[in-house]
């Protein structure tokens, strides 16, 4: 985990996260927490780590998603060196 994110707000927000129980609840929390903007980079991100675990090329999936290559480029990096996140969240929803 890396350190500079580990403190006690971060702490409250994942506990807050944990606590939610359901899809809808989880619009109402992040659509109070995020802005539109926010929220729709963060769904961005995960979409783009899917499709690469998939093969698919930077190409196709900025055409389909919208993102930048930048962005393209910092998730795969998240992929291969980052804390296993997404992998975790990939296997639970993807068996």
């Amino acid at each position: 985990m890396n350190g500079k994110l580990k403190n006690s707000q971060t702490d409250y927000l994942f506990k807050a996260i944990l606590s939610l129980k359901d899809q809808q609840e989880c619009y109402a929390f992040f659509e109070d927490l995020c802005t539109v903007t926010e929220l729709k980079g963060l769904s961005q991100r995960l979409e783009v780590a899917r499709l690469l675990r998939q093969g698919i090329t930077y190409a196709e999936i900025a055409e389909k998603t919208g993102a930048s290559t930048a962005t393209i480029s910092r998730v795969n990096r998240s992929l291969a060196y980052g804390s296993d996140g997404y992998r975790i969240v990939f296997e639970r929803l993807e068996p």
